[in-house]
């Protein structure tokens, strides 16, 4: 792409490159104050800019100043460092934004690597840019699919669309914070898909709290953790459905469970403790409970990591207060919040369910059948 680009109008590409954008929504192009009205997002920590300066700066300028014969077309003027940077950057989110995963008979994709940037150790994921086929925006709901042939992309639709609609193709199913760190935009139908971490750290700073053991327990416990298999981070995120054939979505996307691995690894730490001090975790049922009162308390203290309200918010973007890139931040940071609080109430319910057990299980059997 770079190649292609500097060698400007000698190149048959000139024309894509030119309607191509020069600039782009991403959040590798925020400054740091547009940064700051993302407030509290875990998206912050997945932008990657100081990493790909890094890889730009060791392996892709060295290339180009080794080679500059073959870059730069005879008489044409050489870019300095932080041309090339800004080039590099501007090449690498256009593939981000617009490149195709073309589709390999002969292996089976990565879809943990999808997002990052690409290299083809073995020639076994191409990507492509393909004229025309990137015109098309995506949503959540969507009429039109992209489909892989021999040689060539073709696109069908999915349903009839109205003239004058939009063709719209799929992203995936992608919350907010990460439809705006890949593509540079968000959409209302893509909230349902929003996603937010709660790191190991604040899990661990509460249990400790909640269970009050000295320090010598507490640290025999921790001990128990393999640090090569501490997860140190957990994803919140809905039960969100996939759209039908048609791209079409049906239901409410909603809380449906606590994440397995970090109840998991809550549960190796209070099963060292309860060795060592048995009264403190004497049944399952006590277990239980600090389990989910410590996932509940983190999940507040989570939300309060943000300095405005859900409310607050909500009124910026129903009265249009905010428009471009804040409006964007507004958003992401509002589709968290109304995750987090959902996250809340859903452990809540189940921490109640958990106590009114424990209770009954305590009663006097007479009065439990009188109950039933």
């Amino acid at each position: 792409m770079i190649y292609e680009y500097l060698q400007g109008e000698k190149s048959r590409w000139k024309p894509y490159f030119d309607v191509l954008p020069s600039q782009f929504e991403t959040l590798m192009w925020w400054s740091d104050q547009e940064l700051v009205e993302l407030q509290a997002s875990s998206i912050i920590a997945k932008i990657g800019k100081e990493e790909a300066d890094g890889m730009f700066r060791s392996r892709v300028l060295p290339v180009i100043e080794e080679h500059a014969d073959i870059f730069y077309p005879e008489g044409s003027e050489r870019l300095n460092d932080d041309q090339l940077m800004t080039l590099a950057h501007r090449m690498g989110s256009t593939i981000m934004a617009y490149a195709f995963d073309l589709e390999n008979d002969d292996e089976e994709a990565d879809p943990e690597n999808e997002d990052e940037w690409v290299e083809d150790k073995e020639g076994t994921l191409m990507m492509g840019m393909v004229p025309m086929a990137d015109i098309l925006n995506a949503d959540a709901e969507f009429n039109a699919h992209v489909n892989h042939g021999e040689d060539s992309l073709s696109v069908t639709t999915l349903r009839p669309i109205p003239a004058g609609a939009e063709v719209l193709n799929y992203y995936g199913p992608l919350g907010n914070g990460e439809l705006l760190r890949r593509y540079g935009y968000v959409t209302t139908r893509h909230a349902r898909y929003d996603v937010t971490e709660i790191p190991w750290d604040l899990i661990l700073s509460v249990l400790k709290d909640t269970l009050k053991v000295d320090e010598a327990t507490w640290g025999k416990a921790v001990n128990e953790l393999d640090p090569e298999e501490i997860e140190d981070a957990f994803v919140i995120e809905r039960d969100s459905g996939e759209p039908d054939s048609r791209g079409e979505l049906h239901g409410e996307a909603t809380v449906k469970e606590v994440p397995t691995d970090l109840v998991e690894q809550i549960h190796t730490i209070l099963k060292a403790i309860r060795k060592v001090s048995p009264t403190t975790i004497p049944d399952k049922v006590v277990r239980d409970e600090i389990t989910l009162s410590t996932i509940h308390r983190a999940l507040e203290l989570r939300l309060a990591q943000y300095p405005t309200s859900q409310a607050f918010d909500f009124d910026l973007l129903s009265n249009n207060k905010v428009s471009g890139r804040q409006k964007m931040a507004v958003a992401v940071r509002w589709g968290e919040k109304v995750l987090l609080q959902e996250a809340i109430d859903f452990v809540h319910e189940k921490l109640l369910k958990v106590k009114s057990n424990a209770g009954e299980e305590g009663e006097p059997s007479a009065k439990r059948q009188r109950k039933k």
